[in-house]
């Protein structure tokens, strides 16, 4: 389980074709302290500890996530958000997080608000019924606060969030632009409603 507070950016060293696809990540963690096996949320997707050494630990990415995650985003000189999966006694300082990306949405627009940054995100209609205003989304692995949902005519849904600028200076999303794919997870919780209330309709 993570938080969506992301603690460091990291970036993609180098990718290698084998049955999966394996990436090599610079990172400024203590990798002294990461252990094989562990689990790290890679732009919002969890990922296991394959290899390491000092400032870099590696990473198997299966055809699968390949798949599900936006496209684009394992290639060599690529940032990620990194963080480290929850140990029992850490903060809670944005939400449950799982790092189980639920679908994958574009910036359609993204203005200044104050000193923040309002972004829109167009995201898959199957996603529609599980975002909610003041609701909890996480995407890139960033917990963040939905401000507004709009169901689009034919499909599909957009949503607002607002960007912080200690957020941007800590995430990559400093350099967001319009047409930027990320990797969505809705609230675990409204996961589980939405399977719950999909269950006494068919009751």
């Amino acid at each position: 389980m993570f938080t969506g507070i992301i603690s460091d950016i990291g970036t993609i060293d180098a990718v290698e074709p084998r049955g999966d696809l394996r990436a090599r990540i610079a990172t400024s963690f203590d990798t002294a302290t990461v252990d094989l096996g562990a689990s790290i949320a890679c732009s919002g997707v969890c990922l296991t500890v394959v290899d390491k050494g000092p400032g870099w630990f590696a990473v198997d990415i299966s055809g699968e996530t390949q798949a599900r995650t936006a496209q684009g985003a394992w290639q060599a000189g690529l940032k990620l958000n990194l963080e480290r999966a929850l140990r029992l006694g850490d903060e809670l300082g944005g939400h449950m997080v799982t790092g189980h990306v639920d679908g994958v949405g574009e910036v359609i627009d993204l203005r200044p608000d104050g000193d923040s940054q309002r972004i829109t995100i167009a995201a898959p209609a199957a996603l529609s019924p599980y975002l909610a205003g003041k609701g909890s989304v996480t995407l890139d692995g960033i917990s963040l606060t939905v401000n507004e949902v709009s169901d689009q005519p034919g499909g599909g849904v957009h949503f607002a969030i607002n960007i912080i600028p200690h957020t941007a200076q800590m995430t990559t999303f400093a350099d967001l632009a319009v047409g930027r794919a990320v990797n969505i997870e809705i609230d675990v919780l409204a996961r589980y409603l939405g399977r719950m209330e999909q269950l006494r309709h068919v009751r």
